[in-house]
Formats: structure tokens, sequence, C-alpha cells
């Protein structure tokens, strides 16, 4: 509420050149946006510690929320009057690709938490809680690095003038921390479909961070891929592993 509103301020002020900074008619919805981005990305840290595969899904709930914010970046730069024509409807189809790919993902996401059946990557009671720690010792360095991140985006905006965006940097670390949790995963566990299990989720972040510096339109269509990647890779990994009891992982 409190971002809402300074977003709000700061957009009258704007609009009435009160001050240097430009931003645009939905600037406050951009802002309130970014901190709820921001939050998602503190949950996802926490997540890490609790499953992998859950992490997973955070990061699919992220993205939606970056296609909506975009789709309100988007209207912002419409004209106040805008004039119906074939130009229009031109403007607006990135809007409404941003929107519904939010909406393709936001489905994607719930029905991959449904698919989760947590198994224990090892019988091993002292070797489970290592690799309890191991990822918790990894969520620690993620979050101070996003910690860092976030500190010097918000110094960036008030000196550049413009939201500076850390997801792609963000993105990027979570794809070698996906990588470094496959290769600990490998000292507990061989088995193939393990691997193959937490390589999949290695390529969706790949494909997830791909998404978001990409073009329009193509953005989406790699976060649904992404999506769409994951959510066979969980139930094919239910089929193959069925056998097993489910486990809080």
């Amino acid at each position: 509420m409190l971002f809402f509103l300074i977003g709000i301020t700061i957009s009258a002020l704007s609009y009435y050149h009160l001050i240097s900074i430009v931003v645009g008619r939905f600037f406050a919805i951009e802002l309130a946006f970014s901190v709820l981005l921001v939050a998602e990305i503190l949950s996802l840290v926490f997540t890490l510690t609790h499953s992998v595969a859950d992490s997973v899904g955070k990061q699919f709930e992220i993205v939606s929320l970056i296609l909506l914010r975009d789709s309100f970046k988007e209207l912002g730069h419409l004209p106040l009057e805008t004039v119906w024509n074939a130009t229009t409807l031109l403007d607006l189809l990135p809007v409404l690709a941003d929107a519904l790919g939010a909406v393709v993902i936001f489905l994607i996401a719930g029905l991959f938490y449904r698919a989760q059946k947590h198994v224990k990557i090892t019988s091993s009671p002292q070797e489970q809680l290592n690799f309890v720690m191991l990822k918790k010792f990894i969520a620690s360095i993620l979050l101070i690095i996003f910690l860092f991140l976030a500190g010097d985006g918000l110094t960036n905006f008030f000196s550049a003038n413009h939201l500076q965006s850390l997801f792609n940097l963000y993105y990027t670390i979570l794809i070698f921390a996906d990588i470094f949790i496959l290769i600990i995963s490998l000292r507990y566990s061989n088995l193939y479909i393990h691997l193959f299990r937490y390589s999949s989720f290695a390529l969706a972040t790949v494909i997830l961070r791909l998404s978001l510096s990409a073009p329009k339109f193509y953005n989406v269509l790699l976060s649904i891929s992404a999506g769409v990647f994951v959510l066979l890779v969980a139930n094919v990994y239910n089929v193959l592993n069925k056998h097993e009891p489910a486990e809080q992982k």
C-alpha cells in the first residue's frame, strides 16, 4: 500500500513536471508489482530449502507476475485519447500476449504444484539432513546476493531515473545454483530419474532466463514452453517413481 501511494505521488509530480523523473501513467502499479516480485524472490530463496521442485514452481509464479507488470507498462505507453483503428489494435497485441501468457503460466504453476509427489533422494536420514543443510547454505548465499542486487537496483533507480530490473541477473545466478544442486544431488543418488529431474529443472530455469530478455511474443512462447516442459517431466517422473513412498523432500 505504501509503495503504491509513493508511485501515485511520483506519477503526479512527474505529470505536472514538478520533478525531472519521467514515468508512465501506470508507474504506481508497476512499482507495486515490483515490490511483490521482490517478496516472491525472497519466498523463492526460502522455498529452495524446503523443496527444489517447489522453488521451480515459484520461479514460474515470478515470471507470471513479470508478464502482468509488463502488460501495465505497455498500456502506459498508449495515449490518453486513444483512436481505435488497426494501428491501435496492433499496439495492444503485446499487452494481450503478456496478459494471456501470465494466465497460462498461472495455470501451469498450479498444475505443477498438484503434480508434485516429493520423494526423499536418499534412504539415509543423515544423508537427507546433509542434503537439506547444503540447500540451506546455497539459499543463504542467494539471499545475500539478492539483497545486494536489490540495494544496487534501488540506487540506480534514483540516480538514473528509471526502475532498474534485477531479475535477469538473478535468474542467471539461479541457473548456476540449480546446476550446483544437481551436482550435490549426485553425491546422494545416482539414479537416472533423479538426475534427469534435476537437470530438467536447471534447463527450465535457463529457458525462463532467456524469456526475460526475449522480444515480445517470443518471451511468452519461451515461458509457456518451459512450463509445459517441467509439467511433462513432473508427470513422467511420478509415473516412473510411483512405487516410492511420498515423502517431504
